[in-house]
């Protein structure tokens, strides 16, 4: 089977292409594509809280270009998820309304909840040890997903207004980073010690830093280290010298500081990076949905 994802986030719109493949009682999912537009909506929806015209068309055409992409990958199903940005834009309703006429792709504005809950659904509890107790900490450019389990079991998880394009155009206040700390010091402290989980395109880019094989876990002190190291650098170097992509470039810095703060929180020593996010979760849910159906094309 295959099925496609859309994430619609504050920094960049995504599109995962995903093979499924069963075998007997194993079910594997193989990435066969991922496209990444840089187009930032949390840029006009945190500061002006609408949409310019100009992003609206960029957002139109790249949906336009996905479904077509899409449509030659054969999936049988897709789900297109926006997320914070377009949850505070005050036009979100006609952006959505143009892109379906343009494009066609249906877009489904969530919930910080319900995106907490699609990233959670990659299973990654399954594959980790029953006897302790992980941190899940998703950052995006417009807001941060904690999410506490033990043995297998969510026990608490909340969305905050905490994103990296929030904080680099000052629109983090210091009452925000408290509200995040007071969380996560009443929700951890029955659950010590802790290991995180990190999700989205940062923590994915430092782990590739720290040049760790895949599955080793990274150190507090290392992700420190990583931080120390890039803030020797402007943003121009960090493109040019580091060889980072513009877009990466500058919102690695504010992304890494929420990571090292709710660890440091938490009293956490050691994070996961299962390179997993929004996208993943809903290939999964697709595929759960489709699992007893007989397959269709859109």
């Amino acid at each position: 089977m295959k099925f496609a994802a859309i994430d619609i986030g504050s920094n960049a719109v995504r599109l995962l292409l995903c093979n499924v493949y069963e075998s007997g009682a194993d079910t594997s999912f193989k990435k066969a594509e991922l496209v990444r537009m840089p187009i930032r909506l949390g840029e006009d929806a945190f500061r002006f809280r609408k949409i310019s015209d100009e992003k609206i068309d960029q957002l139109a055409k790249s949906m336009k270009a996905f479904k077509l992409l899409m449509e030659v990958f054969g999936a049988i199903d897709y789900r297109a998820c926006a997320t914070a940005a377009m949850r505070e834009a005050s036009n979100s309703k006609e952006v959505v309304d143009y892109v379906k006429q343009y494009s066609g792709i249906d877009i489904e504005v969530i919930d910080g909840r319900t995106e907490a809950q699609i990233i959670y659904s990659n299973h990654i509890a399954e594959h980790l040890e029953h006897d302790k107790s992980y941190l899940y900490i998703d950052v995006g450019g417009g807001s941060t997903e904690l999410t506490v389990f033990a043995e297998n079991h969510i026990v608490a998880s909340q969305s905050f207004n905490l994103g990296t394009i929030r904080i680099l155009h000052d629109q983090v206040s210091k009452e925000t980073w408290n509200v995040v700390k007071e969380w996560v010091n009443v929700n951890t402290r029955n659950f010590k010690p802790l290991t995180a989980i990190g999700s989205g395109g940062n923590i994915n880019k430092i782990f590739k830093m720290a040049d760790r094989k895949e599955h080793k876990p990274l150190s507090y002190d290392k992700i420190k280290d990583i931080y120390d190291y890039l803030k020797q650098f402007t943003l121009e170097e960090r493109i040019l010298q580091l060889g980072l992509n513009p877009d990466r470039a500058d919102v690695i810095m504010p992304a890494t500081k929420i990571f090292l703060t709710v660890m440091k929180t938490a009293e956490i020593d050691k994070i996961i990076v299962p390179q997993i996010g929004l996208s993943d979760g809903i290939v999964h849910l697709l595929y759960e949905k489709h699992r007893d159906m007989p397959e269709f094309s859109f």
